[in-house]
């Protein structure tokens, strides 16, 4: 059926919407339903198949590829695009569904007392909770395509946890049909102690690093400083003063301007400006972070479900469990760049399940499969993804396609190489 919101965005225009119950728990005897969202962007001119889309996170919806359509439809003609809102996020089923709704006062952002009300709903109700889980996501994903999908070709395109989520799919759930799978920016394996979140900032301080490396090896970048720029970086940070601008966490705001081409290039400006109190490259930047974020707010089912990212990064995704804010404290001091991503998985707060014991297995096939991934990725690393993809193609075809120049979500930071590596994989 055509989409309530159909006229509320030139993008939205000609798609059409479902809402479909699914267990709450699908290896429970008894359990209640939800509600899953699927938009489903029809293919123009003849159809050759369809390209299911499945978001990163873990709390981000399918809206965060609506800005790129377009781009989709150009490098897959003839393909329906079919977005599902993952369960816990979007206008699916919310672990909080009173505090991460569109009419609560912080919209489908918690606000003020919601986070204390939302993480006591979670408390009070673990059976509830712990169905959140990557196993009952990839089983709904699974169950969707079966429904839903048409008679042509299927392909699965995931994008960081989304890629997650499309392994788990492949080792617990195979769809009845699937042509092929694409995978941009693999997160690492479930099992991989050196790439997982709780090292994030060490990931995001080495391509930083080799950012203002980049920038040395650069005369036109180079000649703004006298000495090499880890250096003036490192002595900028030791100054309060002059760092002061960057904020209460000046690592932080420093890693954030590596996720898009265009803020990391005005990197070296950024510091060469603060060496010498000028703020205006910093303020150009953090102009840009707010642009690139504006086209994503047009759509009100953006934005991330923090209870579902703590929830499954917490309980999946950290291979350091024991870690402390003062561990935490000592690895940023010797860094230039960190994450705040590392703090998030502390304990307390938001509640946590056990470990699912198919935790760390492997697909027994792989259909034909190419992975996208940039060198420059300060989020899921490179080499993370090269182990992967070594260990997935004992299973079969995997192809690692590499961006010498893109960080992280390719089909947004480099649409140029993933428009040609995606129509050469689907053979147009």
């Amino acid at each position: 059926m055509a989409c309530a919101d159909a006229q509320a965005h030139q993008a939205l225009r000609d798609t059409q919407c479902a809402q479909l119950a699914v267990l709450l728990d699908h290896d429970a005897v008894e359990t209640d339903t939800i509600d899953l969202f699927v938009r489903k962007f029809p293919a123009h001119g003849a159809p050759r198949g369809e390209l299911w889309l499945i978001a990163g996170g873990p709390g981000e919806s399918g809206a965060s590829f609506y800005p790129f359509v377009d781009t989709l439809r150009a490098a897959a003609p003839g393909y329906d695009l079919i977005v599902p809102d993952h369960r816990g996020t979007g206008l699916s089923m919310r672990l909080c569904p009173e505090e991460e709704s569109n009419g609560s006062p912080g919209g489908m952002a918690l606000e003020g007392a919601e986070w204390g009300s939302c993480i006591g709903a979670m408390h009070a109700n673990p059976r509830r909770t712990h169905s959140f889980s990557i196993g009952n996501a990839a089983q709904d994903l699974s169950l969707l395509m079966d429904r839903l999908g048409g008679d042509g070709r299927r392909y699965l395109y995931g994008v960081s946890y989304g890629t997650q989520l499309v392994l788990r799919v492949l080792t617990t759930a195979p769809p009845a049909r699937l042509d092929g799978v694409i995978l941009d920016s693999l997160v690492p394996a479930d099992d991989d102690v050196r790439h997982d979140l709780s090292r994030r900032s060490q990931i995001t301080d080495r391509i930083g690093r080799q950012v203002l490396r980049d920038c040395d090896a650069q005369p036109d970048c180079s000649r703004y400083f006298d000495r090499p720029l880890e250096q003036e970086l490192a002595e900028l940070l030791a100054d309060v003063g002059l760092a002061k601008p960057l904020g209460p966490n000046p690592k932080y705001t420093l890693a954030a301007l590596l996720d898009f081409p265009r803020t990391r290039a005005m990197l070296p400006f950024v510091i060469a400006g603060l060496r010498r109190g000028d703020t205006a490259w910093l303020d150009h930047a953090r102009a840009e972070l707010g642009n690139i974020q504006q086209s994503f707010s047009a759509f009100p089912q953006f934005g991330s479900s923090i209870p579902l990212v703590s929830l499954i990064s917490r309980s999946e995704n950290n291979r350091r469990p024991a870690q402390t804010a003062e561990a935490i404290d000592a690895e940023e001091a010797g860094l230039l760049f960190a994450s705040p991503l590392p703090r998030h998985l502390l304990p307390g707060g938001f509640p946590t399940y056990a470990e699912p014991d198919d935790l760390g297995r492997m697909p027994e096939k792989m259909p034909p499969t190419l992975v996208l991934h940039g060198k420059r990725d300060p989020k899921t690393a490179f080499a993370g993804a090269e182990a992967y993809v070594a260990r997935l193609q004992k299973s079969g075809d995997v192809t690692l396609a590499a961006s010498e120049t893109a960080p992280h979500y390719l089909l947004m930071t480099d649409p140029e190489f993933v428009s040609q590596e995606l129509t050469a994989f689907l053979g147009e």
